[in-house]
């Protein structure tokens, strides 16, 4: 089950559109869909969050802390709203755009995915690009 949180006053349009979409990402992985939580919130309330758990004090877009046994994933993924409007500004791209792939960002590092090293983050922006385009195809799983 996949489910949506806001801790800010951000809104998600159409969340059943993005919990499908979501849900073909894990099945195009061979991946079985568990519990996995959105938390869309601000830059304080991640940066707290990265300061408690991963003694981190920098901002961030997203955290994810995982939760996955085996190939059923889940997991709850914070993703400040903030940060990604920034991001798209700065890398000249469409806010939802930027926030589809931070979504899928933290659904790939449950797959396996890690952006660690140069060859990993290439692989993972690959990723991410495959599975942003499965978003307008409601058919491919």
């Amino acid at each position: 089950m996949i489910s949506f949180n806001y801790e800010t006053g951000f809104d998600l349009d159409n969340e059943q559109e993005y919990a499908d979409w979501i849900g073909r990402v894990l099945e195009s992985e061979d991946k079985t869909e568990g519990e996995i939580n959105y938390i869309f919130c601000d830059d304080a309330y991640l940066l707290e969050k990265n300061i408690e758990f991963l003694n981190h004090d920098t901002l961030t877009d997203i955290i994810s802390f995982d939760y996955t046994m085996g190939n059923l994933i889940s997991g709850d993924i914070f993703i400040s709203v903030e940060r990604v409007k920034d991001n798209a500004i700065d890398f000249k791209v469409d806010f939802i755009d930027e926030l589809k792939r931070v979504m899928v960002h933290g659904v790939l590092h449950y797959c396996g995915y890690t952006d660690k090293t140069e060859e990993g983050e290439q692989e993972m922006r690959a990723k991410e690009d495959e599975k942003l385009a499965m978003f307008n195809d409601q058919t491919e799983v």
